[in-house]
């Protein structure tokens, strides 16, 4: 009697899973963009849409300096194709602190960040996914609205990680909308 090799069950999962997906993918290239957003919806979970404000170390309100007339390109800039938005220079929050309440102690901590020429050492609010690669840069050229994203940060007294984008079907939907591109590549490089 011949003996056969039993087939892995590890190998077995593989290719069906591999078999699967290359059937999902043929019937999303089939579908109108906006189906293949919801295909995606129905296969990313949910990420959560709201995190704490992390502490930070000099305290800073949004929503004063933006009632102030500030807006969002004041202080963050995006130098670098590819690069996330930028903090502000120290020197830029002291055009108007040098002045402007410059006897409290979180301004005076500031002063002395921007005397010795340092960086004060924020902490980063909002994180892009690993896998994910993400410019501010084609977004705002688009006209996309910092609080599209963002949430109403002229509301916020404290800066927390509030985003309406949650899933990669939230991105998907929007590119469809605006007609901006949708295939993978686009934000997943390998």
């Amino acid at each position: 009697m011949k003996m056969t090799r039993p087939v892995s069950l590890g190998f077995v999962g593989l290719a069906v899973t591999a078999a699967l997906l290359f059937f999902e993918r043929s019937l999303t290239a089939r579908q109108s963009p906006a189906s293949s957003a919801t295909a995606t919806k129905s296969m990313v979970p949910d990420n959560p849409s709201e995190h704490p404000a992390p502490p930070q170390p000099i305290p800073y309100s949004h929503k004063k300096h933006l009632a102030l007339g500030l807006e969002c390109k004041t202080c963050h800039t995006n130098p670098e194709p590819g690069k996330l938005m930028t903090f502000p220079d120290t020197g830029k929050c002291m055009q108007c602190h040098v002045t402007v309440a410059k006897e409290k102690p979180t301004i005076q901590k500031l002063a002395s960040y921007a005397k010795s020429k340092q960086a004060v050492p924020w902490v980063r609010v909002y994180t892009v996914l690993p896998g994910v690669t993400w410019s501010h840069r084609p977004h705002l050229q688009a006209g996309v609205d910092c609080e599209t994203c963002h949430g109403q940060v002229r509301d916020m007294e404290q800066m927390s990680e509030v985003t309406s984008v949650t899933t990669m079907y939230v991105c998907l939907n929007c590119h469809d909308t605006n007609h901006a591109k949708t295939a993978c590549d686009t934000c997943h490089k390998s």
